[in-house]
């Protein structure tokens, strides 16, 4: 076991390291930000001297050099725009984007689970038919375009949700109907595929022999067994949502990370999008390395590979 953590620590700051370097460099190339930050009618001298001002006009490797000194001790400077520290800006809106991409994970994948399991219960053509067929044409909806439809039935026609904010536990319901719909059809074909590979396996034709009941064998054989790889591909998508769910914050006006995120790029904000890349970098490898762990507990074979 501890070679394998060994081996996932080193890809895992590999990755970070390789995540935020690039985004320094791609935020950098987007060109300074002091045209941005002054108002319209600011003179060419006032926009290069706030340029200036922020280290703009300094090599871009010692740029680089200086962003790396702070990044080891936690400090991404302030807000070009709010003046205030980035990594506190992102820090006060993780809790609403953990929050919506823990909620639209778990819905997501037990709305999968049952459907999957329902699927091998009754060996129906038909029910896998309907369930895959309604599963992909969400997934070919845009999420802004399912959400909106969202808004306009629940919120405006019936009025029985919220469709803007983080004020109580309703505000939940769209947002995270909006992802977990949109990730279910593939939680689907992971564990209907995982599941029917088990199926032909001799356990289970030995288990129906000695007279067990198929609901049984699913539950306390199959199902075990079928999770190890779908987890692997659980724990990658759950840390992409982390970081994925910039669209459906804006549309439902959720006080998350991406919108704050997505405002920062406009606004060449540079400090907080680094802040806000190292942490949606972080999480995505912590989730995954955890995932890795679990799957290695379950089979032990992966802790060899």
């Amino acid at each position: 076991m501890l070679p394998f953590l060994l081996r996932r620590l080193g890809l895992a700051v590999a990755t970070i390291f390789l995540v935020v370097t690039v985004g320094f460099v791609l935020g950098r190339l987007t060109g300074a930000p002091g045209a941005l930050l002054l108002p319209d009618n600011a003179s060419a001298a006032e926009v290069d001297a706030l340029n200036a001002s922020l280290g703009f006009d300094r090599p871009i490797v010692l740029q680089y050099l200086d962003f790396l000194g702070g990044l080891f001790v936690g400090d991404f400077g302030d807000s070009y725009r709010r003046h205030e520290s980035a990594l506190g800006l992102v820090l006060e809106r993780v809790p609403a984007t953990v929050e919506l991409a823990f909620w639209a994970f778990v819905v997501g994948f037990a709305l999968a689970l049952v459907a999957a399991l329902a699927i091998q219960l009754t060996g129906s053509r038909l029910l896998r038919a309907i369930v895959g067929w309604s599963g992909a044409i969400r997934q070919s909806v845009p999420d802004f375009f399912f959400a909106l439809l969202l808004v306009l039935v629940f919120s405006v026609l019936l009025g029985v949700l919220p469709s803007l904010g983080r004020t109580s536990p309703a505000s939940l319901v769209l947002p995270v109907i909006t992802l977990a719909t949109g990730q279910f059809v593939m939680y689907l074909r992971l564990l209907d595929a995982a599941l029917s590979e088990q199926a032909e396996q001799d356990y289970v034709r030995t288990a129906f022999a000695q007279g067990r009941s198929r609901a049984a064998i699913l539950l306390t054989q199959m199902l075990p067994n079928a999770l190890a790889p779908v987890l692997g591909m659980a724990g990658l998508n759950l840390g992409g949502l982390l970081g994925g769910t910039v669209v459906v914050e804006v549309v439902f006006a959720w006080p998350g990370l991406g919108s704050l995120l997505t405002d920062a790029v406009s606004q060449r904000d540079f400090p907080i999008v680094q802040a806000g890349l190292l942490f949606v970098a972080v999480m995505f490898v912590l989730v995954n390395t955890l995932v890795d762990v679990l799957v290695s507990r379950i089979d032990t074979r992966t802790a060899h590979s």
